[in-house]
């Protein structure tokens, strides 16, 4: 008996202090998501029980060794030494694990705390400096997956359409140089507070002598001196990086500041560049071009500095609520923002590459035709058309084949068009990753939504831990890729973040693989192939469509499968309260 007295002494004995410390169980501390007003009820309530647990739980181990110890060991003194000793040591266990959950806690919320207030100073420094460094902030602002959500969630709210005014002495001074006259001599009515304010200018609502309803955009007046400041400040600071660090190789960007910015300025180009975005739709995509829409420029009260647009009383792209008031599904305006800009870039070869939420608003189609469903459909309204670029046919080509290899997860279509598009044999998988925000298993992942990102915080999380580990591989993937190319990646961002924000439809890449498809044979087939070459490439598109047709009856169950399970767990709640 007391052999298993003793026996029982070890076991109960605790190991030792040090593995509480390992850092293998700490390191799981660091799982935590951001710290919130509900993280903390949560652990309020959610510590609550697990108090009344531990106690109970201690209480009923006391109960039943003390009951086995008696059991099994007739020494009465060995026993009570038994029972002494183990309420001592599991307090101990349980004191040490409420401090190392307290602890991880109080990191979460102090880290919170810091990204917070690094992402307020890095606010103000966007506002005070202006120009390119609100275009920072608000693309900061798209890279949810990438970046700490304090930093996205303030980006987003101030860089779009929130950044600080010029004064209407301001305006009028810009008035005067351009036009000649102040605002209420030029419009019959002007209002003097701006409708919203971004990097470059700001809009302001006014109606003509004839009584059209029009919007101002108007760029502020300090631009014309720190375009130069800002230019300068970009190449000063990359050339020391690199000279610093070699492999931290940035240079590309003084090249695309040099051709941006100058063309941002000029207004006159963004309004030839909308014109031409009308004459792409109607002439390459007149399916999709009803559904689109530009406003119309007023050239007679439009200068480099000074553009009047027709007034569009729209809502946002990404205001689901008031899309739901209008009759509108939120899914069917992801389809068409989809299928707009991979007409523009498969297609077109002419793309807006700053589509981010307040760049694009959404309004009932003038057709009045009605979904399946009764829902109304949406008209995609683009605006800000300053920053566009030309793919050309080869570029095109080898993108188009490369989306369509990605949406089919066809490894050496993958290969073959990311090393002609120069991101090298080495850097392929990288370049996808890049992509598609995904890991390469989940590229190579069959599934019909295998480029889905599903925006919870496991998927943020393992996105982060991958752009810190692959950052030089990153920077030197950028460097090797086409200027072109690194534009179209800011696009991806900026449509996903929008895509995100509006359910993140599975569709999404159906209607992508479908038109790099069609586009991909159309340019192999305007390249004058001979007759057995054209077969096979009618062939290929007869298998794609069949290929697409199984996607997007895969995706409808996923859809379906969704809508029944979330009304499954919302009768199962009603029940639990009946």
């Amino acid at each position: 008996m007391a052999s298993r007295s003793l026996t029982l002494t070890r076991l109960l004995r605790p190991r030792s202090r040090m593995s509480l410390g390992n850092p293998q169980f700490t390191g799981h501390c660091s799982s935590f998501r951001k710290w919130s007003t509900t993280d903390a009820h949560n652990v309020y309530w959610g510590g609550k029980w697990i108090r009344r647990a531990m106690f109970g739980g201690t209480f009923v181990g006391l109960g039943a060794l003390g009951y086995l110890s008696l059991g099994w060991d007739t020494d009465f003194s060995r026993t009570l030494k038994v029972l002494w000793a183990l309420p001592l040591r599991l307090g101990r266990d349980a004191l040490t694990a409420a401090t190392i959950a307290i602890g991880s806690i109080e990191r979460t919320r102090a880290k919170h705390e810091v990204h917070l207030r690094c992402a307020n100073r890095l606010q103000q420094l966007c506002f005070q400096n202006g120009g390119i460094y609100i275009k920072l902030g608000q693309h900061i602002g798209q890279l949810e997956y990438l970046i700490p959500e304090e930093y996205v969630q303030l980006m987003r709210a101030s860089m779009l359409n929130k950044c600080p005014v010029s004064s209407y002495a301001q305006v009028c001074d810009v008035f005067m140089k351009e036009l000649g006259k102040l605002p209420h001599e030029v419009f019959l009515e002007f209002d003097r507070s701006p409708l919203a304010s971004a990097s470059l200018a700001q809009v302001h609502v006014a109606r003509t002598h004839d009584g059209r309803k029009v919007a101002v955009k108007i760029q502020h007046t300090h631009l014309t001196d720190t375009a130069a400041v800002d230019t300068a400040t970009v190449e000063l600071v990359v050339n020391i990086l690199h000279w610093i660090f070699p492999a931290f190789d940035y240079r590309w960007l003084i090249d695309e500041v040099h051709e941006s910015l100058p063309k941002e300025l000029d207004f006159l180009y963004e309004a030839k560049n909308s014109e031409q975005c009308v004459y792409n739709f109607k002439r390459l995509s007149p399916h999709l071009a009803p559904y689109i829409y530009i406003p119309k420029v007023y050239w007679n009260l439009s200068t480099t500095r000074l553009l009047t647009m027709e007034f569009i009383d729209g809502v946002g792209v990404t205001d689901v609520d008031a899309m739901k008031r209008l009759g509108i599904r939120p899914s069917d305006v992801a389809k068409l923002i989809s299928q707009a800009f991979a007409e523009m870039i498969f297609k077109h070869g002419f793309v807006h590459c700053d589509p981010h939420a307040a760049n694009m608003m959404v309004q009932v189609a003038p057709s009045g035709k009605t979904g399946i469903l009764g829902k109304r459909k949406p008209q995609l309204v683009l605006l800000d058309h300053g920053l566009y670029r030309v793919l050309d046919p080869l570029t095109r080509a080898h993108y188009a084949k490369l989306w369509k290899a990605l949406v089919f997860a066809d490894v050496k279509g993958i290969k073959e068009n990311s090393v002609k598009l120069g991101a090298g044999e080495d850097l392929y998988v990288l370049f996808a990753g890049v992509l598609t925000m995904r890991p390469w298993q989940k590229v190579l992942d069959p599934a019909i939504d295998h480029l889905r990102l599903n925006g919870t915080d496991a998927d943020r999380a393992e996105l982060q831990m991958y752009a810190s580990q692959y950052f030089m591989q990153i920077s030197e993937l950028l460097k090797r890729l086409p200027r072109v190319i690194l534009l179209l990646l800011k696009t991806n961002d900026c449509l996903r973040a929008v895509d995100n924000a509006l359910g993140a439809s599975v569709n999404t890449y159906v209607i992508i693989g479908r038109v790099s498809s069609m586009a991909a044979a159309e340019l192999q087939l305007s390249q004058g192939s001979p007759i057995w070459s054209r077969l096979r490439i009618y062939l290929d598109k007869l298998e794609v469509e069949v290929r697409l047709l199984a996607l997007q009856v895969a995706a409808c169950l996923i859809s379906l499968q969704r809508c029944l399970s979330s009304f499954g767990m919302r009768l199962g709640f009603r029940e639990q309260i009946l």
